[in-house]
C-alpha cells in the first residue's frame, strides 16, 4: 500500500484544559528542569565533546524561560538529545536526557494526567541518577535527590501539586520520579 493507498487519518479532538497553568509555573518547572540538566551536562560533554545535542536543547528551554514562545526549537532539541543519549552509556546517557527533558519540559499541558508529570520531573530524574552514577565524586542517591530539589520553588511545587501523583515503577527513573514526587508534594509552598 503506498501513502496515497492510506486512508485518511481521523483528527484527534483536543482534550479541554482541566485547570489553568500560568505561564510563569510552566516557566519554572523550566527553569527546574534547566538547572537540574546544568549540574550534570558535562558528563555528556566529557564522553562526546563534538556533540552539541544536548547542549543545543538546554539552550532552547532557556530561550523559553527568558520569555521567548514554546517553539518547534523546544521539541526537535529534546528529540535531537534522546537520540544522542542512546549513543553513550550511563551517566553520559543520563545527562543527555535531563537535558531532551528540560527543553521538553516547555510542553507541559494543562491536563490532570499522572504522564504529564514526566514534563516536570522525568528529567530532574535522570539528573538525579547521573549524579549518582558519575565516575569522579558520584552522590549517594539521597545526596543527589538533595542536589536535585535544591532548584526546586515553590511555584514547581504548585505546579506540580495540579496533577496526580506518580507511581514509582520498576524502571530505575520511574522510581526517581516517584521519589521527587513524594518529596516535592511534602514541601511547604
Amino acid at each position: 500500500m503506498t501513502r496515497n493507498d492510506e486512508p485518511p487519518r481521523t483528527p484527534r479532538t483536543p482534550r479541554t484544559p482541566d485547570f489553568v497553568l500560568p505561564p510563569e509555573d510552566l516557566r519554572a518547572v523550566t527553569a527546574f528542569n534547566v538547572a537540574c540538566a546544568e549540574q550534570v551536562i558535562e558528563l555528556f560533554e566529557e564522553a562526546k565533546p563534538d556533540d552539541t545535542r544536548p547542549r543545543e536543547a538546554l539552550d532552547a528551554a532557556t530561550a523559553f524561560i527568558r520569555g521567548g514562545p514554546r517553539s518547534k526549537a523546544q521539541r526537535v532539541t529534546a528529540l535531537a538529545a534522546h537520540r544522542a543519549a542512546k549513543e553513550v552509556s550511563a551517566p553520559a546517557a543520563h545527562a543527555a536526557m535531563a537535558a531532551g527533558d528540560a527543553a521538553a519540559s516547555a510542553y507541559l499541558h494543562p491536563l490532570a494526567d499522572a504522564a504529564q508529570v514526566g514534563h516536570i520531573l522525568r528529567g530532574p530524574a535522570y539528573c538525579v541518577l547521573a549524579l549518582h552514577q558519575r565516575p569522579v565524586q558520584p552522590l549517594t542517591r539521597p545526596e543527589a535527590v538533595a542536589a536535585v530539589l535544591q532548584h526546586a520553588t515553590p511555584d514547581v511545587v504548585r505546579a506540580l501539586r495540579r496533577y496526580p501523583r506518580v507511581q514509582a515503577g520498576r524502571q530505575e527513573v520511574s522510581s526517581v520520579m516517584g521519589e521527587l514526587d513524594a518529596r516535592l508534594r511534602e514541601e511547604p509552598i
